[in-house]
């Protein structure tokens, strides 16, 4: 299947469950690729990746309506390569077997031996959202094709001509027992999470991971979710205010605050407010002096989000909140060609207000106020443990008294949303956040089934017979070695 891969007729299921058993019959068939093929299809993506760049950036663009292409070449193109680079350099030691020690160790020193190896699991189905739609297909494959996995995408429904182009990509590289693509609507969505995979991974909505765990369930294959959630930051009165607002607002502005990772709310001192308001006026204005038709402000994705975004807006405001929209150019958005929103903070919501109920997933900030560090900490702690979390400050012990007492899948200190950069970390959520992990060495461990294999003693020496009936006094001494504290 060329292009592709594109399903519109009701052969949907039959056609990917042809894909799967194919898949899964080359990885009966052909057995644990070796390093060498593992680097050769990691390189094809990242030639894939140079090679479309300016198709790629092309067609976010005409996804979002507006998206720059310096956004799509960071976070999308040059994103997706380091991963994939990364993957390359280290998986040769990531396949050594490890060595572990018997138990007991006596069992070491006569001669046994144990060991965890790293085996692919198979076929991995991986369902990619909109709003990164190119990073978060080819990053997890880092992980997947390092471990030695074939691969099976659903891209999203949203981002229709990006998700043609990578079907169209992977077909022109990658025979259908490698890699498969196969765009479409939410009923093939449907029937793709339904497919008895080997590992499945999902980044999206925390709503629809629900039915996604269910459906996979089904056949009981394993899940790696990554959903988001309110990622809050913390501000400290020991913060730069100047700096720190300019990284928070440069975070909430990078496509329009359509990221997982994006600062949700901020809990700032009841005394520093004013100022951080101030500052965070003073850094939109630095970055983005007009937003209307500037082509470095991403647009909202589609009408159906804009909607839910301005409705946060509307019923906070309806509900008593101070609304403060950053608008440097004071520009009129009643009438315009994309789906912009200007940055909008709102002081002091309730959780009464929708705004703090929901994953925003765009340029609004809500900013609640604290009088204590404790204060602040509970804060947190009374809601959904979330993906990522920031402190500013230049206080150690209070960093660490946040870092200790908090839950989060990441945390990122003096900044937001780097430590998803890192690829010595582990990324991932926590409860409603998410589950498992991927990146780096994690995500070729979290890919791969890791086997335990014990070699026993070769010869029968008297230890291993004394744990054989007849039961004698050996045995009965060895029990009593561990009815010991």
């Amino acid at each position: 299947m060329s292009a592709a891969n594109r399903i519109d007729a009701p052969d949907h299921v039959a056609r990917m469950a042809a894909v799967l058993r194919s898949q899964k019959a080359a990885n009966i068939a052909e057995g644990a690729p070796s390093a060498e093929l593992r680097i050769d299809r990691l390189s094809r993506c990242i030639g894939l990746l140079i090679k479309y760049e300016q198709e790629i950036i092309r067609a976010l663009n005409s996804d979002f309506g507006n998206r720059a292409a310096e956004v799509s070449g960071v976070t999308d193109i040059a994103g997706s390569i380091g991963p994939l680079k990364h993957a390359k350099t280290h998986l040769k030691a990531w396949m050594k077997p490890e060595k572990r020690k018997t138990t007991p160790a006596l069992l070491g020193f006569l001669g046994a031996k144990a060991e965890v190896r790293y085996q692919p699991k198979g076929v991995v189905g991986v369902i990619s959202p909109w709003n990164f739609p190119v990073n978060l297909t080819f990053t997890p494959l880092a992980g997947v094709l390092a471990a030695g996995n074939r691969a099976m995408i659903k891209p999203s429904e949203y981002t229709p001509a990006t998700s043609e182009l990578m079907a169209r990509m992977f077909a022109e590289t990658f025979s259908d027992d490698e890699i498969a693509v196969f765009p479409g609507g939410p009923e093939v969505g449907q029937a793709f999470a339904e497919l008895a995979f080997d590992h499945l991974i999902f980044t999206g909505a925390t709503a629809i991971a629900r039915h996604v765990m269910k459906a996979a369930a089904q056949n009981l294959v394993p899940l790696t979710l990554e959903l988001g959630g309110k990622s809050p930051v913390i501000l400290g009165r020991s913060a730069d205010y100047a700096t720190s607002a300019a990284r928070i607002m440069a975070g909430k502005t990078l496509n329009a605050g359509q990221i997982c990772l994006a600062p949700d709310y901020v809990l700032a001192p009841a005394d520093k407010l004013s100022t951080f308001v101030s500052e965070a006026k003073s850094a939109v204005g630095a970055m983005f002096p007009t937003i209307k038709d500037n082509p470095d402000y991403t647009a909202v994705i589609a009408e159906r989000h804009f909607e839910r975004i301005k409705g946060y807006v509307d019923d906070a405001r309806a509900k008593g909140a101070e609304i403060i929209e950053i608008n440097p150019a004071d520009e009129d958005f009643s009438q315009q060609e994309h789906r912009k929103i200007p940055p909008t903070l709102i002081i002091n919501p309730t959780d009464e207000m929708k705004v703090m109920q929901e994953e925003i997933f765009g340029p609004v900030l809500p900013v609640v106020t604290y009088k204590t560090m404790d204060e602040a900490i509970a804060y947190v702690n009374g809601h959904d443990r979330p993906l990522g979390l920031y402190y500013f400050g230049q206080d150690d012990a209070e960093q660490e008294q946040v870092l200790s007492r908090t839950t989060s899948g990441g945390v990122t200190v003096n900044d937001v949303v780097f430590h998803v950069a890192q690829e010595e970390l582990p990324f991932g959520g926590v409860g409603p956040s998410g589950m498992g992990s991927y990146h780096g060495q994690d995500g070729f461990k979290e890919f791969s089934h890791k086997k335990a294999i014990y070699k026993q003693l070769k010869t029968d020496l008297g230890p291993m017979k004394a744990l054989r009936p007849p039961y004698g006094e050996g045995v009965r001494k060895y029990i009593a070695s561990q009815l010991k504290a």
